[in-house]
Parts: structure tokens; C-alpha cells; sequence
């Protein structure tokens, strides 16, 4: 590793009731499991184990695959817009520099010297820039406190507010020639007459998550972290508490077997409040929806493979990123893969579920994936399709005429206020909880797990945003959807799935 990235270790690392080689249990090899587990070895802690149902050491975190999980996917949009939470675009802009500096550490490695799923001319961060569109002709409120803010930090070079005279006349020395033309206007609203406004970010893009996790697994394996991959043996059933109840000292697993901890962290993702339901009144089990459209082969349509390029096409939030359906997007993988996202509504599924430990039985939000007990075909819903397929009709005609040749569900964990939940549980100095992504964490892979060890080390000195992350209760008035509970119209029982058919475009653009 390099000397850039020895910096990044967590300093004065002595946690008051563990030596360097207390045993240490991760639930979860996700992005908030890895950094956790990354920086833990980083400091000298020898005896940290990763624990995951999934076998992302055989999968590579494929979705392909069959790995299934909010970290494995194509990609994850790494964007420093943050409106007034200025302690988030900070972190945002720290993890870049290590995205940046991980790109330079693959491309210069040997192949043999790679995990499997890596080749060297991989790249797993992807600096395509951001684009935010409003349909509305005007910035909205966030863009307008996101610029304030990051003109604070000596940013603003890397903001292009679309018609801003000044931005607009720096930009062609700024970017290639003919990427500002391609990136500022990708529906091609201005030649259709319509409005144009807008902020392109191009401090921003997206991440190859799938790839990003196992490059990650492959530097905490170097540093000695363990890992448990396998559906039983992985799989963490309950916990296991002291004599007097009132600490976890251990797990046991879908086998049957029982492994001791001195210190629990649990960043299981959207099973989380599955496997600890006590900590439901924080965080909710969410789904959001995704359709990917495929390009026709490159020799038959290049242009197309040009066009949806991350050299000439950006992420998008098309409407903005706080109006408009929740529609985002990403440019074309190396497979030729479109990916489109729906986040406009944020669906539950309420199960019955026992706490291992109380015997107590809850009504909760859990995911429903192949690795649920009853597995389910991959349908989203017809709300879901009926919104993407209304914007790829105005904005990307060319992919209504491809039509949609695939979806999935990605399931996640939403805090009641979007701020993650990292912190000890009251009550017990065995375990913490790292989890409530809440649809943003994964951008925070590179860095998340430097504060982790610190809320660990130094609970009563925690940093400016690891406040943000602390236990709390529920505020009287609507959080995030969590007051609605089952009743609610999120319920994923309530809502009609697409079919296929449903899948299809009336009316077909002409390329």
C-alpha cells in the first residue's frame, strides 16, 4: 500500500476494553462491514472475522452472479452535493481522494496480484461528473445551499451551473473538446425547445460497487482480516449474550456453531433490523427500483456506445435532485448496460419476526430477495416502470426503442432522519450498530471505517458528523416515511407488480 493510504489509519487506536488481539465479529460484508473490518486491521487488530450468508469470494460481488445485495451492483453515484450538510459533502470529498487513489493502485498492479472479479485495467471509480436537470427552468433550493456551501470549501471551479455565463465560457478549457456540449445536454431539451437549467458537478460520478467490495475484501485480506462466506455457515442466526444478559458475547450461525466476540459490530444492511428488531424504531427496511436497458451489440451500434459512454454521458437526476419522479441514471457499463433507478417512493414488506433473543415478536420491514426464506421473482412495481418508462420517453427516446430488458429490486435500510445509525447499543458494551445507509452510505466506503473506530475508541468525543450517526429517538412529525408503518401506502402487499408487457413502450422512437 501506498504512503498516501498508511495515512489514513485511525491514530492513538488503544480501545479501553480490547487488546489487538480480542476477537472482533463483523455481520455483514457490505460496504459499511468492509470499511468497518478495513480499518480495524489498519489499526493492528488481529482477530477480526467477517461473517456474510453471500459467497462474494466466489461471485465477486456479481449480481450476474447471484450476489444480492444494496453493495453489489454496477454503480453507486459518488456526488459531494449535499445542500446544507456540510459535514457530508466534507466526508464525501475526503473519500474521492482514496477512490482516486485505489484507480492508480489497481491499474499498477499484476494481475496475478489481483483478486478474482479484478483485472488491472479495471477501474472502479469513475469521474464521469454528475448532472442534476430541472424540468422547471429554475435551481431548486438544495442546488442553490449546495453551491453556497461548496463555494465555502474553494470548490466552486468544479460547479457548472448550466447558463451561467461564466461558467459556461470556462467550461470548453475545462473539459475535452465537445464533452461539455455532450454532458450539459444529454435529453437534447435545448434543441426540442425547452428549458435548460441545471448544475453539472464534475467532481462527480459513480462507483462500480460490485467491484469496489471486492477490492476492498482483497485489502482487508492482506491486513489479515477473516472472512466467513457460505449460506450456513456465514449466515448469523442470533447472538449470543452473557450470563447476566446484558452483552453480546458471540454468534451462532445457520450451522449450529457458536463463535465468541469481545466486540459485535452488526452491518447487516436491510437485514438488519431483521436480525436485531429492537432497532426498527431507527431504521426501516426499503426498497428501491431498478431497469437496466441493453445496447445492441457495439459493431452494429456505435453510436450508441459513444453516446451512453462515460467519456460523453454523465449520472443524472433528471428533475433535480429534490423534484421531479426520483429518476436517476448512469451512463453505459463496459457490457453495454443502461442502468435506471426509481426512488420517488421507498417500498416496505412487513414480516412477522421473533427476536432471537426475547422471544418477542414484531411486525417489521424485511427484504424480499432470493436469500430470504421464501425466495421471489425479481418483478418491481408497475408505479415504479410507469415512471422511468415516462422519462425515457421524453429525455432518452433511444432506449424506448431498445425497451427495458431487465429489473431488479435493491433493498436498503433508511433511517428515520437519512443520517446513518453508528453507534454502541445503550446497554451493551459488546455491540454496535453500523447500518442506515438510507440510499447514500456506499460513496463513503474509503472513509466510513476511520470513524467507525473512533466512535469506537473515543464514544464521548465523537466528530462533527459521527454526531449525526448517534443513537436517538423518534421526533414527533413525519421522518422519512417511518411514522406510516404498515398501514401505509408504501406496503409492498398493497402495490400492483409489472409484468413484462408491462415493460413495453406504446409507442417506439425512431433512432
Amino acid at each position: 500500500m501506498s504512503q498516501t493510504w498508511e495515512n489514513a489509519r485511525p491514530k492513538n487506536m488503544d480501545l479501553t476494553h480490547l487488546s489487538k488481539q480480542s476477537p472482533i465479529i463483523i455481520v455483514g460484508a457490505g460496504a459499511f462491514g468492509l470499511s468497518s473490518a478495513l480499518y480495524l486491521a489498519l489499526a493492528g487488530y488481529s482477530n477480526v472475522t467477517v461473517f456474510d450468508k453471500q459467497p462474494y469470494d466466489k461471485n465477486a460481488y456479481s449480481t450476474a452472479e447471484g450476489a444480492d445485495a444494496a453493495s453489489a451492483d454496477f454503480n453507486k453515484v459518488m456526488r459531494m452535493s449535499y445542500g446544507d450538510e456540510l459535514d457530508y459533502q466534507r466526508f464525501a470529498w475526503d473519500a474521492i481522494q482514496i477512490w482516486s487513489l485505489w484507480n492508480k493502485q489497481i491499474s499498477s498492479s499484476l494481475p496475478e496480484n489481483l483478486p478474482h472479479g479484478l483485472k488491472p485495467s479495471d477501474k472502479i471509480w469513475y469521474n464521469c461528473g454528475f448532472l442534476r436537470m430541472s424540468t422547471d427552468g429554475s435551481l431548486s433550493p438544495f442546488e442553490e445551499s449546495t453551491l453556497r456551501n461548496i463555494t465555502r470549501e474553494g470548490l466552486r471551479s468544479t460547479q457548472f451551473v448550466i447558463g451561467n455565463k461564466d461558467d459556461e465560457k470556462r467550461a470548453p478549457f475545462y473539459f475535452r473538446k465537445g464533452e461539455w456540449g455532450n454532458k450539459r445536454d444529454p435529453f437534447h431539451r435545448q434543441r426540442q425547445g425547452k428549458s435548460l437549467a441545471g448544475v453539472f458537478d464534475s467532481s462527480a460520478g459513480y462507483v462500480d460497487a460490485s467491484k469496489a467490495c471486492t477490492w476492498v475484501m482483497h485489502i482487508c485480506r492482506q491486513y489479515g482480516v477473516r472472512f466467513v462466506l457460505d449460506e450456513k455457515e456465514g449466515q448469523v442466526c442470533s447472538f449470543t449474550k452473557s450470563p447476566a444478559g446484558n452483552k453480546t458475547v458471540g454468534i451462532r450461525t445457520g450451522s449450529g456453531r457458536e463463535h465468541r466476540s469481545e466486540f459485535l459490530i452488526l452491518a447487516a444492511g436491510p437485514w438488519t433490523p431483521y436480525l436485531f428488531p429492537a432497532i426498527s424504531p431507527l431504521m426501516e427496511t426499503t426498497v428501491g427500483s431498478v431497469v437496466y436497458f441493453r445496447l445492441p451489440p457495439k459493431e452494429k451500434a456505435p453510436g450508441l456506445w459513444d453516446r451512453f459512454s462515460p467519456e460523453n454521458f454523465p449520472v443524472f437526476a433528471y428533475g433535480g435532485w429534490t423534484k421531479g419522479l426520483g429518476i436517476g441514471g448512469f451512463p453505459r457499463t463496459a457490457d453495454g448496460i443502461v442502468k435506471i433507478g426509481y426512488r420517488g417512493v421507498k417500498y416496505t414488506n412487513y414480516e412477522e419476526v421473533q427476536d432471537k433473543v426475547t422471544g418477542t415478536k414484531h411486525r417489521i420491514s424485511v427484504p424480499k430477495t432470493k436469500y430470504w426464506p421464501e425466495p421471489s421473482e425479481p418483478a418491481i412495481t408497475k408505479q415504479a416502470v410507469q415512471a422511468i418508462k415516462s422519462v425515457v420517453r421524453e429525455a432518452l427516446p433511444e432506449l424506448a426503442e431498445l425497451g427495458i430488458a431487465g429489473c431488479r429490486n435493491c433493498w436498503y435500510t433508511d433511517s428515520l432522519d437519512t443520517n446513518f445509525v453508528i453507534d454502541h447499543v445503550p446497554g451493551d458494551e459488546g455491540m454496535m450498530v453500523c447500518s442506515g445507509g438510507s440510499g447514500h452510505g456506499f460513496k463513503f466506503l474509503p472513509v466510513l471505517g476511520k470513524e467507525v473506530v473512533n466512535i469506537i475508541e473515543k464514544p464521548a468525543e465523537k466528530s462533527a458528523i459521527a454526531k449525526l450517526w448517534q443513537w436517538r429517538t423518534k421526533a414527533s412529525g413525519p421522518k422519512n416515511g417511518l411514522e406510516e408503518g404498515e398501514a401505509g401506502p408504501r406496503n409492498w402487499k398493497k402495490q400492483e407488480m409489472a409484468t413484462e408487457k408491462d415493460w413495453e413502450f406504446d409507442q417506439k422512437a425512431k433512432l
